[in-house]
């Protein structure tokens, strides 16, 4: 069954090559195992690497993008779907609507933002879909450092760890997601 992975990412053009890299590999994972991309919609940045490499391997993009960054002209050209927004908040809810899983790739702060968004409604009980960081050569360690560190002091129940999870590799998270069932899902008061 083809799933719409949500990839939340940079929208930079000055990032090393290893970034860029990572992000094609995921897109032609997405669209070569018969799944589509939800993303920014832009035509920028690792999201315009991964959502491209998806199109060209047969997969299915949809672009969500608010007026105010579709007004700068950086909208996808080549989107199955684009979707205009009034706003980050629509644009949020849009991404999150359409999509049956997450990725994080590395991003800034508004891929930090919008991860964040997700794990905190699984853990309050919204969804119950699968997220994953990409952590691309230790780019989210410090991450996952403050994460522990939320878990040791008991600011976080232990039992939240299942709610995501941290990969290396592409394989391992489509592999992760395609196998994904959702059957452990605890929420904050449980």
């Amino acid at each position: 069954m083809n799933k719409n992975i949500c990839v939340f990412c940079s929208s930079s053009d000055y990032l090393a090559d290893k970034y860029y890299e990572v992000a094609k590999d995921l897109g032609r994972a997405i669209g070569t195992s018969g799944n589509h991309i939800v993303y920014g919609g832009t035509s920028v940045g690792l999201m315009h690497a991964a959502a491209f490499a998806t199109k060209e391997s047969g997969g299915k993009v949809i672009g969500v993008i608010p007026e105010l960054i579709q007004s700068k002209g950086l909208a996808s050209d080549y989107a199955d779907e684009l979707l205009v927004t009034v706003d980050m908040k629509e644009r949020k809810e849009v991404i999150r609507e359409k999509s049956d899983a997450f990725i994080a790739l590395p991003g800034s702060f508004g891929t930090l933002e919008e991860i964040m968004e997700v794990i905190t409604l699984k853990q309050l009980g919204y969804h119950s879909k699968a997220i994953v960081f990409i952590d691309v050569d230790g780019f989210y360690s410090a991450l996952k450092a403050q994460f522990d560190m939320q878990y040791q002091e008991k600011f976080a129940n232990e039992s939240f760890r299942k709610m995501y999870i941290f990969v290396d590799t592409v394989a391992y998270a489509l592999d992760y997601i395609n196998n994904y069932t959702g059957e452990d899902q605890i929420t904050k008061w449980d």
